[in-house]
């Protein structure tokens, strides 16, 4: 009985680990979204909780914690791009941007070298 039990949890655990975040938003234009300067800054709102958010956002903004953490473990691909994309466009165009957005999901910056080694692989 204990060896099904055992067995049960590792399988729950395998497939979690195999698990990436919904791939239903992977074909975001993220250029189209960095070029605008409206349409950034509602992002940067939605994921602060400052503003509205779209159905993309609202996906987003509930990952965050979760990526910063494991420095998008979960992310698909496409989803790995967009976030370095994004993230780095922040960085050298919007650092104040991205320094409320680093408060806001990781106050202490504890995750801010792994994540910052995962923005340049």
């Amino acid at each position: 009985m204990k060896f099904c039990v055992v067995l049960v949890l590792v399988l729950q655990i395998a497939i979690c680990l195999g698990q990436t975040y919904t791939s239903r938003f992977d074909n975001i234009n993220i250029d189209e979204i960095l070029s605008n300067k409206r349409v950034l800054n509602n992002y940067v709102r939605c994921v602060l909780d400052e503003g509205p958010c779209t159905a993309e956002g609202r996906e987003l903004r509930t990952h965050i914690p979760e990526a910063l953490r494991t420095s998008c473990a979960k992310c698909t691909p496409s989803q790995q791009k967009f976030v370095r994309k994004g993230a780095n466009f922040l960085i050298k165009n919007d650092p104040d941007q991205w320094k409320r957005i680093a408060k806001k999901f990781d106050p202490e910056g504890k995750f801010a070298p792994q994540f910052r080694q995962f923005l340049n692989a």
